[in-house]
């Protein structure tokens, strides 16, 4: 039987985007790639990412957060998520500011009212080993990718704690994202695939986003493709260095601070419902 039963876990949401929080500090436990999937197809337990807290790593945080897809496998961010886990661990405390750390680095997380919170996602990562790309690109504010839909062959890319690839259009619903968007994630320009976006540029201020996230599929809202859409669109002069980028699920309100790279991510969560896994989830998962 997996060690995972009966451990207490919170179903939540940013924006529509399906989180579990699993709280594994003070326990010797991981979460293993079978055991992701089968917490991903329990009834009612479907979810896009799953942040799983362990032990601090670095001292002054609060948790090393591991962040896994519902296929099993490994993302290095997740923004929603990280709204998600700093309300687990501030809803019982006086503090308004933490930081948790993931494989990214450190994340400061700033409450900004009781179901709304400030995360800072660091600086992108803009060079195509950083990225990263197959090729050696110079300009990653545009590449070239060999691809038969003409409006999906120049994307901007920028890593926010993940590959993304940034397509600019007329009309997010216009190219069919969900046949697109696994095509492309396997691109061979990404060799650790990539997320894929496409980006509609509003106004200097407004951003509607459409994504397709790698080792996830469609979702209603990506809080790291919504900080690497303002950059691409900052660094290609569409927008200004803060934006209000639309989603399917919602709105979140990106800042790109200019004095020291970083991009700060606002937006709510919301908890669906508590729970602990029970032991038939975990049958047949290692």
């Amino acid at each position: 039987m997996s060690k995972l039963a009966g451990r207490p876990f919170f179903k939540m949401n940013g924006l529509g985007n399906e989180i579990i929080v699993l709280d594994l500090r003070g326990a010797a436990l991981a979460v293993s790639p079978e055991e992701a999937r089968a917490i991903h197809r329990s009834k009612g337990l479907a979810y896009d990412q799953l942040m799983v807290l362990h032990d601090a790593v670095t001292p002054g945080t609060e948790a090393f957060v591991r962040i896994l897809n519902n296929d099993g496998s490994e993302s290095g961010a997740c923004g929603n998520g990280t709204r998600c886990v700093a309300w687990v661990l501030l809803r019982e405390d006086t503090r308004d500011v933490i930081v948790v750390e993931t494989v990214r680095g450190p994340l400061e997380c700033r409450r900004e009212g009781p179901l709304s919170f400030t995360i800072d996602m660091g600086a992108p990562l803009l060079g195509a080993r950083e990225i990263p790309l197959r090729d050696d690109v110079a300009d990653t504010r545009r590449i070239s990718l060999d691809f038969d839909v003409p409006a999906l062959t120049a994307p901007a890319v920028a890593n926010m704690g993940n590959p993304h690839a940034i397509f600019f259009v007329d009309d997010v619903e216009a190219h069919q994202l969900s046949i697109n968007g696994p095509r492309l994630e396997h691109h061979p320009m990404f060799p650790e695939r990539a997320n894929i976006s496409l980006a509609h540029v509003a106004s200097r201020d407004h951003i509607v986003l459409k994504v397709w996230e790698r080792g996830v599929g469609l979702t209603q809202a990506c809080g790291s493709g919504a900080c690497a859409a303002l950059v691409c669109a900052s660094r290609l002069d569409l927008t200004n260095r803060r934006a209000r980028v639309t989603l399917p699920g919602g709105d979140l309100f990106i800042d790109w601070r200019e004095s020291d790279g970083h991009v700060l991510m606002t937006g709510p969560v919301e908890l669906e419902c508590e729970g602990v896994f029970a032991p038939e989830i975990f049958q047949g998962a290692a």
